[in-house]
């Protein structure tokens, strides 16, 4: 039996090329007569008697010479190859026929021969070439040129999601859902997959804003139909229990009055713990403070710590107060500064020492702004330590201010049937005489109309929003109605609105001086006749205004009168008045549909229509009045069938403004007429109707404007073409 287990190992071994090993296994035998328990063969399996069947096939000495020398040390390196011998062949491979020898190369160690490995090959030149420098490798990508729509692979899926719909966040979640910005399209299923895993987070995301912080969303893809290459992503949600405020805690010094965090805040026990609630809370306390005089409150990180055993939250949001303010000096920073503090004054609406309130620095800094004449400009509160009124602390406004280009070029092309084209041009200085003494130089050159302009305006004239304007113009006009030469000088207060800065109330009030040489139709003689007027005026005007913009008005209403107290000398002095009221609204429909209307009506007294300058009569159409009609075009007319205007008037108009991302539709309707008489009768209305264009910008809407007249009579324009900047009313 140990003779057998011998053999075999002999054969496992030699096999693997190691002889040693047998000898190993000789080893491992029990010797005789060391006590070990000899088995007994059967009587038909002994070997008969052999001397030599005791002697060792490798006696022990040869065999211990044989093994390599080892090293008692476990951690010591392994020895080297090179010391080993190559094993002797078996004696079995003696019979066998021998293997092609492959003789190596001269470059080839002997030992590596020995050992039989292959002989290595020349060296390639490339190997023995310096590696190049890294700035000359190129990391641009390359450009992939194939076209994924017709060589990717494709598959369609479609997504299904269901759990939100009662709690109104499916809308949102569509919105924000990578399978829906995918449109229904990917190039395999992993990309589907990773898509709705993303959508599950979304979910979840939704759900917790709510308050749902047991909220679960599972995903799951499936062939639909099956076999057919198309998936199906569904995303199931599960909202869960709905988490609500338990008790809430603000940490902060004590307010003045006492419980004002808590009153702005505005958090509520039973409250659902909803991000944007929370948010919102939060945001109202950074606002409304600084409005109360805290002007440096800096709200902490909130803590909200959920008990899943309650469903309920503790909320706690830590505060740091600052002092309580009060309103102090003016200060100035900046290396172009446009205004000394003197100046700043007046634009303030407070007092020194009134309780601190963001809304009036706000006032202040639009106020500013609305000047045009600063780059940059901004006002911030500053601590002094201070002591002011009833326990608070003076901070001073800094006004941190750079010049801007004061000078200003612009221009304005416009056209319309019965004018023709309108070209005016201005240039403006607005700080030639500091502080915001403006000098504007315009001029109109068109078809009809040409004019020269002077005008010197100082804002804020002593007062905020007050303004004080001397202009001095010289105009050609040449109308149908009359063809005048005329001089201006006036001076006026006034009021204004800005795109800036839109005011609820306006008014003007001043003087002016006119002189005017004008033909007419003279109905003594028969025939048109020229004359010089002198005419003295005190023109005044009021006007209230709900309307939320200036030149695009979406909704409110504007209502606006004139009257101008005058006094006309052509041989004798004639005194009269002018008087006109208008009303506009504007009602929004849909969100992108107005409806405009406006009513306008004027009456001038006290003296004859024939002794009225033709230039301060009133007259009607065109593109300001009732579209569809030459400008002037309405009214009464000579016995030459031009217009000689009259003494009262009436408009209206109603459109239907319709606008989609920056163009609009406008389709309109207008009437009115013009009256010899001083009282607008309302009869004899004329219409005209028609439909604009328009495209909206930055400073307004571009207006375009195609018009007829209904019930046309001869000599009456068949369209009318109006092109300018703004809306019509």
């Amino acid at each position: 039996m140990g003779k057998g287990v011998r053999v075999v190992w002999v054969a496992a071994l030699a096999g693997a090329g190691f002889v040693p090993a047998i000898a190993h296994a000789q080893l491992n035998d029990p010797k005789p007569g060391q006590g070990a328990p000899q088995p007994s063969l059967p009587a038909q399996a002994t070997a008969p008697a052999d001397p030599q069947a005791t002697t060792p096939i490798v006696p022990d000495a040869a065999f211990d010479a044989a093994l390599p020398k080892l090293s008692d040390d476990i951690n010591a390196p392994l020895e080297p190859l090179g010391g080993f011998q190559k094993p002797a062949a078996p004696a079995a491979a003696a019979s066998k026929p021998a293997a092609q020898t492959v003789q190596p190369s001269a470059t080839v160690p002997a030992q590596a021969a020995e050992q039989g490995f292959a002989p290595a090959g020349a060296e390639a030149p490339e190997m023995a070439a310096p590696l190049p420098p890294l700035a000359d490798f190129k990391v641009a990508p390359v450009a992939d040129t194939a076209d994924d729509s017709e060589k990717a692979p494709a598959i369609r899926y479609t997504t299904r999601v269901s759990g939100l719909e009662e709690l109104r966040l499916d809308g949102q979640f569509r919105q924000l859902s990578a399978l829906q910005h995918g449109k229904g399209k990917a190039a395999n299923a992993a990309m589907v997959s990773a898509r709705g895993r993303e959508d599950e987070k979304l979910a979840l995301r939704l759900m917790k804003s709510l308050g749902y912080y047991d909220a679960t969303a599972a995903l799951s893809i499936t062939q639909d139909p099956p076999n057919s290459g198309s998936v199906q992503a569904t995303i199931v949600a599960s909202p869960g229990r709905l988490y609500r405020l338990g008790t809430i805690r603000i940490e902060s010094d004590p307010t003045v009055p006492p419980g004002l965090l808590d009153r702005e805040l505005n958090l509520n026990p039973g409250d659902p713990i909803q991000a944007n609630r929370v948010l919102a809370a939060e945001a109202n306390v950074s606002l409304r403070m600084p409005q109360q005089g805290y002007p440096f409150i800096e709200l902490g990180q909130r803590d909200i710590v959920l008990d899943d055993a309650t469903h309920t939250g503790d909320y706690t949001l830590p505060v740091t107060l600052g002092p309580r303010a009060s309103f102090g000096q003016i200060q100035t920073a900046g290396n172009r500064q446009v205004f000394t503090p003197d100046h700043i004054d007046i634009f303030r609406r407070y007092r020194e020492g009134a309780i601190y309130d963001s809304r009036k620095v706000d006032d202040l800094r639009q106020a500013l702004i609305a000047t045009g004449l600063f780059s940059t400009v901004s006002v911030e509160p500053q601590r002094t330590g201070r002591p002011g009124p009833d326990g608070t602390e003076q901070v001073d406004l800094l006004v941190r201010q750079v010049a801007g280009k004061a000078r200003t070029l612009a221009g304005e092309l416009g056209y319309s049937t019965g004018q023709g084209i309108k070209l005016q041009a201005s240039w403006a200085h607005r700080n030639l005489f500091p502080p915001e003494g403006a000098l504007t130089i315009s001029s109109i050159l068109g078809t009809q109309e040409q004019a020269l302009t002077t005008t010197f305006r100082r804002s804020n004239a002593g007062r905020r929003d007050r303004t004080f304007l001397v202009t001095a113009s010289l105009n050609h006009q040449d109308y149908d109605a009359f063809e005048a030469f005329t001089s201006t000088l006036s001076a006026r207060i006034s009021r204004d609105s800005t795109p800036i800065w839109q005011k609820r109330w306006t008014y003007y009030y001043g003087a002016e001086l006119v002189g005017s040489n004008e033909d007419r139709y003279n109905y003594n003689s028969g025939k048109r006749d020229r004359g010089t007027w002198l005419i003295a005026a005190i023109p005044t005007f009021l006007g209230y205004d709900t309307s939320d913009d200036l030149l695009n008005p979406t909704r409110g209403y504007r209502i606006k009168g004139n009257l101008s107290a005058e006094t006309s000398v052509r041989g004798q002095a004639r005194p009269y008045a002018r008087m006109m009221l208008e009303v506009d609204g504007y009602y929004p429909v849909t969100s992108n549909i107005v409806i405009a209307g406006r009513a306008r009506a004027g009456s001038i007294n006290g003296i004859s229509r024939d002794d009225l300058p033709p230039s301060r009569r009133y007259y009607g159409g065109g593109g300001g009045s009732v579209r569809g009609f030459g400008y002037q075009e309405l009214g009464p007319r000579s016995p030459d069938d031009k217009p000689v205007g009259g003494r009262s008037f009436n408009e209206f108009g109603i459109e239907a403004r319709y606008r989609f991302g920056n163009y609009g539709i406008v389709p309109f309707l207008d009437a009115g007429q013009v009256y010899e008489g001083t009282t607008p009768t309302g009869r004899n209305l004329r219409f005209g109707a028609g439909i604009g264009g328009r495209l909206y910008t930055n400073f307004g809407p571009l207006r375009i404007d195609v018009a007829t007249p209904i019930a046309r009579k001869k000599n009456e324009s068949k369209i009318a073409l109006y092109i300018s900047i703004g809306q019509a009313f």
